[in-house]
């Protein structure tokens, strides 16, 4: 049965010589958290767990210690592990996580609790934290600066025989479980389970070498050598279909859990091995949205960003908007990759006007997302101040636009967005997400943004809290 809390302890109390108290970010994290609608949101979420979550079973871990546990774990970038461990080992992150002197939770079990709020509630629960600081006063959303960055998977390199040889070797895995599954009886051609990742390995192997050579007999030696990978990919392919038929028609829930990993793993196997023929055999130019990059992340896309050293990047365009004091009031996983930014103004500014009741004063964008119908847009809206500085050769009219003081000040204004990505990248994980699918990504951002938050508000309520020498 899902509980809301532990009985109210302070730990603080029972040792009084030691003088234990959280540092002031922590005290104002904890107000913060405090929030009943954030409460509410969470907990209508982890009640999906079961039908009978809330009235029938033992009783669970609190709903309060999960919520609190897992911004610590993102305040500090810790493991679920780590975050057991380090929670077990302080009394005042127990009095934070208001777990008291119970048993702290293990890490599977905040794993399992934690895959249960998905993107769709945490984005609420940011929703409900803007709320906050602009009741705080953090923030008044008198300026808007928007920009978008690219949070990467966590997959190795994309190269047309890795992605053969993953998917020989997950087929052989599923296979080999499916063995011990299949009935003695059943009807299945000689070697249906067998495992082709030697031959794989060897043929992979090969490949690089060959590749590392130059010359025609070099081209014509790596087209021989993906003949027999993607010879090897199909032969595995028709083992698996066949013995995944057989499964079916068994019945069973071993059987059925081994058939909706083959239907997940299978389609994307013969994607890998139709884009190796095209590319490799028939010479084709496959174009970056229809590629795969990942049998295990397949909603990873090439985005091209031109950076010094990082050309290309392999992961998930995120759009980040921005208000002063720091505050990311809206966020979106973006869908088409490596798009432009400019499309997506529509949406920022009106969430914008959702958010605070009014548009910004000051709306600053890089190049990317200026145009002239975007700042058409933008004035129709009700933003006084627009800075879009345009792309490509500008007019002397132009010129005199962008160089006067208020255009300055707001391209100043709109750097700061470039710190704040880094600050995302660096301190709340944004860089890479170790999270698997779609709906993990979307979690994996959105807990890191919803963390960046309130540590911003935790932080600006803190530094209030100090007395100034002049007050003293």
């Amino acid at each position: 049965m899902l509980r809301e809390r532990y009985e109210p302890q302070d730990l603080f109390a029972l040792v009084p010589k030691l003088g234990l108290e959280m540092d002031p970010i922590l005290t104002q994290l904890d107000r913060l958290l405090d929030d009943d609608v954030v409460f509410r949101k969470v907990k209508a979420e982890l009640a999906r767990r079961y039908p009978q979550t809330l009235v029938r079973g033992r009783l669970s871990t609190p709903v309060e210690v999960i919520l609190r546990m897992m911004a610590i774990k993102r305040l500090y970038r810790w493991s679920y592990a780590d975050t057991e461990h380090f929670v077990a080992d302080s009394l005042v992150l127990r009095q934070f996580c208001r777990v008291y002197l119970e048993a702290v939770p293990d890490d599977s079990t905040l794993i399992r609790w934690a895959n249960l709020i998905g993107p769709q509630t945490i984005t609420p629960v940011n929703d409900r934290v803007v709320e906050l600081a602009r009741a705080l006063k953090v923030t008044r959303g008198r300026k808007l600066r928007t920009d978008s960055t690219v949070v990467e998977t966590n997959i190795h390199h994309p190269t047309d025989s890795r992605l053969l040889g993953d998917g020989v070797r997950v087929l052989s895995r599923l296979l080999h479980r499916a063995k011990e599954v299949v009935d003695a009886g059943a009807a299945l051609a000689k070697g249906a389970f067998r495992s082709r990742t030697r031959r794989v390995r060897r043929l992979t192997q090969g490949i690089h070498r060959v590749a590392r050579r130059k010359g025609e007999e070099a081209i014509e030696g790596l087209r021989h050598a993906y003949a027999q990978l993607i010879e090897v990919a199909e032969a595995s392919k028709a083992q698996a279909e066949q013995v995944k038929e057989v499964l079916r028609a068994q019945g069973g829930e071993g059987a059925a859990r081994l058939v909706e990993q083959f239907e997940h793993f299978l389609p994307l196997v013969g994607q890998a091995i139709h884009q190796a023929t095209r590319r490799v055999l028939d010479g084709e130019v496959v174009a970056s949205r229809e590629k795969l990059l990942s049998l295990f992340e397949p909603h990873t896309q090439v985005i091209v960003r031109h950076k010094p050293g990082k050309p290309t990047e392999f992961g998930r365009k995120v759009l980040l908007d921005e208000v002063e004091g720091g505050i990311i009031s809206r966020y979106e996983v973006l869908p088409d990759g490596g798009g432009q930014d400019s499309p997506h103004l529509r949406a920022s500014l009106e969430g914008h006007r959702t958010r605070f009741g009014r548009p910004p004063d000051l709306l600053a964008g890089d190049r990317g997302v200026s145009s002239t119908a975007n700042e058409a847009l933008a004035r129709e809206f009700g933003v006084k101040r627009v800075v879009l500085p345009q792309a490509g050769r500008i007019s002397a009219g132009r010129r005199k636009i962008e160089r006067q003081s208020w255009f300055r000040r707001g391209l100043r204004f709109r750097a700061g967005i470039e710190g704040r990505i880094t600050v995302l990248k660096r301190d709340f994980g944004l860089d890479v997400c170790p999270n698997h699918g779609e709906e993990g990504f979307g979690r994996w951002v959105g807990w890191g943004i919803l963390t960046a938050n309130l540590a911003k508000i935790a932080a600006t309520m803190a530094k209030r809290s100090i007395p100034t020498a002049k007050a003293a």
